[in-house]
Order: structure tokens, then sequence, then C-alpha cells
């Protein structure tokens, strides 16, 4: 009998196992050169920890709020397409695990999991991902079925006009299902007979004008709050502040869109210190670790997104399996804080 992971690296051999090759594949790979995907990760281990001495850590506290909602630990489930690839009950068991773990799950738009079977899966916090469309009206039905589900927030991802060159997918010729969103309002089956069929499909139904003015445009159509996830640069950070949103996130896209991006660890303090404070900071890419979640947020963020090693666990052993990702980053975590000499998260930030 196989042993157990004893980290969240060891899940995604497992996953490997599990899956089929173009399905691997299609998660794990990245644009080009992935060049960007490796440093996303290994800028992380560039940065060394101060540990603070002889300070009391009998009481560890990793809770945070979240645009007011109290999660168990800053570590939130990223949103990532098509679940159903990684196992049967896709986004409904990741829901769940998510719910079991008492933080927040970011659908995807590109879901195999309809809005509605993940907000009637458990009692949760939840977030929605959300492309916009050339078909605008439907983008905006998707809106309000969110709103009328329960969900909290819309995270708008902007670095994706077009989709990155993931030669994987093309060389795989990557076929995607039915994505169950856009049932009744959009096929998503698309026939090429060359290169991945995702790539096809983004090309015919993103919108490659959307622009900043959009942003308004969104506002008018929900009351949720808009998070803008994508923004690498203290430029772009001020303009999201000043067109309204109530948080961003830091992300290349899990450097599956433009390579040689910075990687976002080395971009976050930037992003920090041009919002100051006036919004919520959240990091996407490369959190494998612990201690990256303790980086992260000793570099301001208020909280990290988890994508690829979830659909490992996934992969792995469904709803079980992304819990104990989940619980293994959160273990981890409480042991760097409290070897760091930090008791609380509120004196994270300048830690190192």
């Amino acid at each position: 009998m196989a042993s157990e992971p004893v980290n969240v690296n060891e899940f995604q051999e497992l996953a490997r196992q599990a899956l089929p090759k173009m399905y691997y594949d299609f998660y794990t790979g990245g644009a080009e050169d992935q060049h960007t995907l490796k440093e996303n990760v290994a800028a992380f281990r560039r940065i060394m920890l101060r540990p603070r001495v002889l300070v009391d850590v009998s009481r560890i506290d990793m809770s945070t709020t979240i645009l007011g909602y109290k999660i168990s630990a800053p570590i939130m489930i990223a949103p990532t397409a098509m679940h159903q690839l990684a196992h049967p009950e896709g986004e409904v068991a990741t829901a769940r695990a998510a719910a079991a773990c008492n933080t927040i799950m970011i659908l995807s738009n590109m879901s195999t999991c309809t809005v509605e079977e993940v907000a009637s899966s458990c009692n949760a916090v939840r977030f929605f991902q959300l492309y916009i469309l050339k078909r605008r009206d439907i983008s905006a039905q998707i809106v309000h079925r969110v709103e009328k589900n329960g969900y909290k927030a819309i995270v708008l991802t902007v670095d994706t006009p077009r989709l990155g060159r993931r030669e994987a997918d093309i060389k795989n010729r990557m076929v995607a299902p039915q994505l169950r969103n856009f049932e009744g309002l959009l096929s998503t089956e698309v026939d090429t007979d060359e290169g991945s069929n995702l790539e096809a499909l983004a090309e015919g139904i993103f919108d490659t004008s959307l622009s900043w003015e959009d942003i308004g445009w969104l506002k008018s159509i929900t009351n949720l709050p808009i998070l803008i996830k994508g923004v690498l640069t203290q430029e772009n950070a001020r303009k999201a502040v000043e067109v309204g949103v109530a948080g961003i996130v830091v992300s290349n896209h899990g450097a599956r869109q433009l390579d040689y991006t910075p990687a976002t660890i080395s971009v976050l303090e930037e992003v920090v210190h041009a919002v100051g404070g006036r919004v919520p900071v959240l990091f996407d890419g490369g959190v494998r670790r612990g201690t990256d979640v303790f980086k992260a947020l000793a570099l301001g963020a208020q909280a990290v997104l988890v994508g690829r090693p979830v659909v490992y666990g996934l992969a792995a052993n469904g709803e079980r399996g992304v819990r104990r990702v989940i619980e293994m980053l959160k273990d981890e975590f409480e042991l760097t804080m409290a070897l760091s000499g930090c008791p609380v998260l509120r004196i994270l930030p300048g830690a190192m």
C-alpha cells in the first residue's frame, strides 16, 4: 500500500498516476517556455525568514476576514477550470472540502458543475470568478444567477483577452467538456482540426475589447463587491482602486497566459504599497508550503489562493484529497507562525 502524502507537493505525483495524460498536462502546464511557471515556485525559495525568539506562541490564531467574512486561515481556493476532468464529483467535492475547512472557494466561470449545483452542495461563503464574454447578455445572466444563489463576490479575471499559448494542450489536442454554466445560453463545443479546442473556444467567446471602462458596466449590473484578478504592476493597482474595485488579486494566471511575466511573489510588495491599504490584496501563484503562505502575508497579502494543489488533491482522492491539501497548508502555516515568533496575523507584515 502506498504511503500517504506528507506534504502538498506529493499530491502532484498521485494526480499524474490518476489522470489521463491530456488532463494532467492541462492542469500542470504553463504558457510557452514555462519560465514563469517555474519562477512562481522558485521565487519563494529565494525569500528567507528572520524569526523572532522568546515570543509566547502558546496560542496561535490563524483566522482572518476577507470582505467581512471570517475564515479559519488566510488560505482560499483559487478558481480553476473543469474539476470533473479530475474527479466525477468535480467542483461540488471541492466546495464541500472548502466548507469543511472553513474557507472560501472561488468557483470558476469555466466549471463543469453549475453555479446552482455548487451553491446547493453545502452551506458556505463562496465567490465567483467571471470572464466577460462578447455576448454581454450572457455574462449578465450568469452574474444574476450568481447573486440569486448566494455568492458573496465577483472575481473578474482581467488578464485573458485571449488564451495564452499552452503548448502541451496544443500537442495533446486538448478537448474540453461542455461547460454547464453556459447550457442553454451558448455552445462551448468547438470543431477544430488542429491544436487545442480550448484556444478556439476562448477566441470565439472572450471579449478582446475589455477595458477599464467595463468595470463600470459590471458594477451597474450587480450589487456584489468586485475584485479584479490579474494585476502585476503598481500602475494597474492604482487604476483598479480608482475605478472602485473592492479588492485586487495579484496573479499571472498560474503562468498560463503571458510567459516571462514576473513571479507573483516578486511583485506583491509593489502592488501592496501602491494600494496603500485602501482595498484588500490577495495573492495567487506558486503556493506549495505553509512557509509560502507566511511569506506572502509578510509582504502584505491578506490571504493566498491555492489552485493546482487543490486539483491534485481532488484527482488523488476527491473531497478528502482537497481537505488534506488545505489542512496540510494550514498545519504548516501554523507551525511557521510559531517558529517565527508571530502568534497572530496582524504582526505578520514586515516580519521578514
